[in-house]
C-alpha cells in the first residue's frame, strides 16, 4: 500500500488559496443616452400638440352665435358632398 499517493490525492481536494482582484474605479464606467433627430422632432411634435386646445372655441362660438340669431345657414348640397365624400 503507498501511503504517498493518498496524500497527493488528498492535496487535490484541499482548497486552494484564493487571489485577491484588483477593484475597477467606478467614475470610469458610465452609462449615457443618445436621442436621435427623429426622437426629438417627435418630442417638438408631441409638445406641440399637448399645448393645442382639442376644441377652437372661436369658430364654436361664432357658429352658436349665427345659430342663435337665425344667420347661420347650411347648404344641403354641400352637406350631401361633404357626408359622401367622408370630409366631415
Amino acid at each position: 500500500m503507498r501511503i504517498d499517493a493518498i496524500n497527493r490525492v488528498s492535496q487535490l481536494y484541499q482548497a486552494n488559496s484564493t487571489k485577491k482582484v484588483a477593484k475597477t474605479s467606478a467614475a470610469e464606467k458610465y452609462d449615457s443616452v443618445q436621442i436621435s433627430q427623429m426622437g426629438k422632432d417627435y418630442q417638438v411634435a408631441k409638445a406641440a400638440v399637448a399645448a393645442t386646445p382639442d376644441v377652437r372655441t372661436d369658430l364654436v362660438n361664432d357658429i352658436k352665435s349665427r345659430m342663435q340669431n337665425g344667420t347661420y345657414d347650411v347648404s344641403m348640397e354641400m352637406l350631401a358632398d361633404k357626408l359622401m365624400a367622408g370630409d366631415f
